[in-house]
């Protein structure tokens, strides 16, 4: 069964800090791209961040660009958010996906790219 499972989220005060982890199991994605997305009440889930299989490529939405950084280790089969500099509007549910497509030169945006999702860890960012 293949499962991906957030942490790290939670109650942080603006302009604090939380790394999220997105641990994957019951298949690799070492060969595939992972994102972020996130959802908060009473709006679409949106992009967040992404990153190709190999780690060579990001993508930010612009309003996370240069306060959040996606990394992964894929002999750990995890992919990570780092998020720095966090606002009230980052306050959200957070969710990793997997790509379906191996080998993939970009890093997808559109959610409908991923096959493999979390159940998603919650970040609460007080003003």
């Amino acid at each position: 069964q293949v499962k991906l499972v957030e942490s790290g989220g939670g109650p942080v005060q603006a302009g604090g800090s939380l790394r999220l982890s997105c641990a994957a199991s019951g298949r690799t994605f070492a060969r595939n791209a992972m994102g972020w997305f996130r959802q908060a009440p009473g709006k679409e889930r949106e992009f967040v961040a992404a990153i190709t299989w190999s780690g060579g490529s990001t993508d930010y939405a612009d309003s996370v660009k240069g306060r959040f950084t996606i990394s992964r280790d894929n002999a750990k089969n995890t992919v990570y958010l780092q998020m720095n500099s966090l606002k009230p509007e980052d306050t959200a549910v957070y969710y990793c996906a997997g790509d379906r497509s191996p080998f993939g030169l970009n890093a997808p945006r559109v959610h409908e790219h991923y096959d493999y999702w979390g159940q998603g860890t919650q970040v609460t960012v007080s003003s």
